[in-house]
């Protein structure tokens, strides 16, 4: 079963994009370790931030050495979840293990991640900068090639990071979540430093409208020129670019016949596996192709 959470903002009724955790079965997740030595494996790891102790999975391919930076990507979940349900679902270590890529899957307190329109009161954004500024200096994440991605609540969350951690991550990939609520209405509520985003919108999802005409905003501001819609091969997909004034880019992936879903995903309770597109696979493409740019 799903439901979603109704967020009552000063502007009226904001609807967050947030599904339940219907208790889909999780990997079991290593015990916690708060001084791992960097080396590869899945580690669950700690880290303490405004007076709050917080989790995370963090998986390490084979081929990883410290001494050689990788690319991090962080992962966030829907509300309410946890890491290890994002990292059942979305199928990133795999891409991890062949690309030498960091992952880390952060929990959210009590559930949720303190989005654009939901979850709770935490500092998340102070939370993702200092998980990845530890992330860099303790295990060797390349500074220049640190991504966020997330669906629904943990899509939100992305966005909002892209704006308020600006410089800190070269791309987001947002899937069923958008740069919506009041914050999102301020024009000037932009990156300072170039962020590019990939985004997957279904056009079943209740959320459609509001997170279409939030990336058009997003475009709007940032003088992005999108490129005539082009098609992908899975009936009904459409894909737009656009280059942005800062040197960003910015691809919209519209997919008519899906939900509020994560596609491409075979398990997990928000996975479309028939959706006509795998947005995991195109997610790394789209970052391996966008180091940070100053």
């Amino acid at each position: 079963m799903r439901r979603v959470l109704a967020v009552a903002v000063a502007a009226g009724l904001v609807l967050a994009g947030a599904a339940c955790d219907g208790g889909t079965a999780t990997p079991e997740s290593p015990p916690t370790d708060q001084t791992a030595e960097p080396a590869p494996g899945d580690h669950r790891l700690t880290l303490t931030h405004d007076g709050k102790e917080r989790t995370y999975l963090l998986h390490a391919p084979p081929t990883y050495d410290r001494a050689k930076p990788s690319p991090l990507v962080v992962a966030l979940h829907y509300y309410p979840g946890k890491g290890s349900s994002m990292r059942e679902m979305i199928g990133l270590d795999a891409i991890a293990d062949r690309e030498n890529v960091l992952v880390a899957y952060p929990d959210g307190l009590s559930g949720g991640f303190n989005a654009l329109t939901c979850c709770g009161t935490a500092d998340d954004v102070g939370y993702l900068t200092a998980l990845t500024e530890q992330l860099v200096k303790n295990w060797g994440a390349d500074p220049d090639r640190v991504y966020l991605t997330g669906i629904s609540n943990g899509g939100d969350m992305s966005f909002r990071a892209a704006v308020e951690a600006a410089g800190v991550f070269a791309a987001i990939g947002v899937v069923s979540g958008g740069y919506i609520g009041p914050s999102a209405e301020q024009d000037d509520y932009v990156p300072k430093q170039p962020v590019s985003v990939i985004t997957f919108i279904g056009g079943q999802d209740r959320y459609f409208d509001a997170f279409r005409s939030g990336v058009q905003t997003w475009q709007r501001r940032l003088g992005c020129k999108p490129a005539p819609a082009a098609t992908t091969g899975a009936p009904g997909v459409t894909r737009t670019d656009a280059r942005c004034t800062d040197g960003s880019d910015v691809t919209v992936y519209t997919l008519p016949e899906m939900g509020h879903s994560w596609p491409g995903a075979t398990a997990g309770q928000l996975a479309d596996a028939d959706a006509g597109v795998k947005a995991t696979d195109l997610i790394w493409e789209f970052f391996s192709a966008h180091p940070r740019r100053s």
